[in-house]
């Protein structure tokens, strides 16, 4: 590699010895290649289209035939052919700022980035080209590209170096298009429905609104300990309090927690939350939205996803926590009455071990629920009513105090949405938030702590509420078929790289 940039460099400065810089300060592009790709086809083979045109992009191919050479370059919207012949290069009398055709041949490498003037020509083959008059170096490339033939198939290479994924792996610059779009389209999804987006705080003296292990930071000024935000929520929440009635906030959240390929300690997420409403308006609304989503990203409501069908358009089913563990294990925790042992015996039957950390029949209910039941829930399902011990925000259920109005989305046997009918009472929050708090300092690192002010707000007066969270990158894997969550997040967080002296 290093013989490459050593040699990629003597060739910057033959260029400055030469009078042209190799590191362009500008360049004004008149079209982009995909316009000229769509707007052109139509060209019968030799036929010229007598359009000047100035287009930019990095060089991909190459090849020089005597008098005659041919490149392809790329931009963000596609790639098109340049056709040069020598005589056309060279032809321009006194004027010496552009680069001459012995020049283009024995300077310019694949990864250069340049500029290039011309007219519209498809070749005798039916190529659609830039018949180019004037070229500009805009980059001088001094690294390689990975092989055009293999492209880059070091998988962390990939996460690590996405620059380069982005420019040999075409699949992986769509994800990206995919995503800004899908955000754009959310964003405006919800405006044209009269939701403000507030900007809350990532700093954070309370990291709240979630059970997670926050990252710790320290301000210096002010010599006190902060938190990055684990979730939007208690903030919106705040809002809410304020007066806004439909709020919500799509950005960064930062968990402490596990890598894998369904989680990144820095995610995105949108959190939503709208007054005079409760789970059930929730989900409704999380239904509508994300059809909308995959209708206008997919062109369809039936995708498939690491080789599963998934069918968006038909009514999403909704079925409780008690009755989905019982559809698809065949254990009925009513029939257990609250009795803890009971239920442990009956799950000893099946073979499932259970961790010495979970004291209570709602943990019991809701880690079967995880082991043997999420990963099978492949249609788009909500599952509602959740045990009120791991819900500490949330509503109880009007018919079952052990149970909380709370659903979460899954689809392709993971989570993409969580909600709730937002807890107001001030009391029963203290409450909860105090038990939390006890199992925090018990060694729970997870647990809620007491947000005072908070609860201060709570007591002012908060209005019925529905509250919304949807993740932001597992839809978008959805969406790209993306397989794992490092593929949909631009600079996924990774173990540095070990090098040797």
């Amino acid at each position: 590699m290093s013989e490459i940039r050593e040699a990629r460099l003597l060739k910057a400065n033959s260029l400055i010895n030469k009078g042209f810089e190799p590191y362009a300060e500008t360049f004004k592009i008149s079209h982009t290649t995909k316009f000229l790709t769509e707007k052109y086809d139509y060209l019968e083979s030799g036929e010229e289209f007598n359009l000047n045109v100035s287009i930019a992009g990095r060089v991909l191919a190459k090849r020089v035939m005597g008098k005659i050479a041919f490149f392809t370059i790329n931009d963000q919207e596609g790639k098109i052919q340049l056709y040069l012949d020598k005589k056309i290069i060279d032809d321009h009398g006194e004027n010496t700022k552009f680069l001459s055709f012995e020049d283009i041949k024995e300077i310019v490498d694949i990864g250069d980035w340049i500029g290039v003037y011309g007219i519209i020509k498809k070749t005798n083959k039916g190529e659609l080209s830039i018949k180019v008059s004037k070229w500009v170096m805009l980059s001088k490339s001094l690294q390689p590209l990975p092989d055009k033939w293999h492209g880059l198939t070091d998988i962390e290479k990939r996460y690590r170096q996405r620059y380069l994924d982005l420019i040999v792996n075409p699949k992986s610059k769509n994800v990206f298009k995919t995503r800004a779009k899908c955000i754009s389209l959310i964003r405006r999804w919800l405006d044209e429905r009269n939701f403000l987006e507030i900007e809350t705080p990532i700093l954070q003296s309370e990291a709240g609104g979630a059970e997670a292990r926050p990252f710790v930071t320290h301000h210096n000024t002010l010599d006190i300990p902060l938190f990055l935000r684990i979730a939007t929520e208690l903030h919106l929440k705040r809002m809410v309090v304020g007066g806004f009635e439909k709020v919500y906030e799509l950005g960064r959240i930062f968990r402490n927690e596990g890598i894998s390929t369904k989680h990144n300690p820095e995610f995105t997420s949108v959190e939503i939350y709208q007054a005079f409403s409760n789970y059930i308006d929730m989900m409704d609304l999380s239904e509508e939205l994300i059809k909308n989503i995959v209708s206008y990203c997919c062109n369809s409501l039936v995708i498939n996803y690491q080789e599963k069908e998934i069918n968006f358009s038909k009514p999403w089913k909704r079925i409780s926590m008690k009755n989905v563990v019982k559809e698809y294990t065949g254990i009925d925790f009513e029939s257990f009455n609250g009795d803890f042992k009971k239920a442990l015996k009956t799950l000893e039957k099946v073979n499932l071990e259970i961790p010495l950390d979970i004291h209570s029949i709602g943990r019991l209910l809701n880690y079967v629920f995880e082991q043997k039941v999420e990963s099978q829930l492949i249609q788009p399902t909500f599952v509602i009513d959740y045990p009120i011990e791991i819900s500490p925000l949330a509503r109880p259920h009007p018919e079952n105090k052990e149970m909380v109005q709370r659903f979460e989305l899954f689809i392709a046997g993971r989570e993409l949405a969580n909600a709730f009918s937002e807890l107001i009472d001030p009391v029963d929050q203290r409450e909860r938030m105090e038990l939390q708090q006890s199992l925090r300092d018990e060694g729970d690192l997870e647990a809620h702590r007491i947000d005072e002010d908070f609860l201060h707000a709570l007591e002012i007066g908060m209005p019925p509420t529905g509250g919304l969270g949807i993740g932001i990158d597992r839809l978008i894997m959805l969406i790209t078929n993306s397989a794992s969550i490092r593929d949909v997040i631009a600079f996924p967080l990774l173990k540095p790289e070990i090098t040797s002296n």
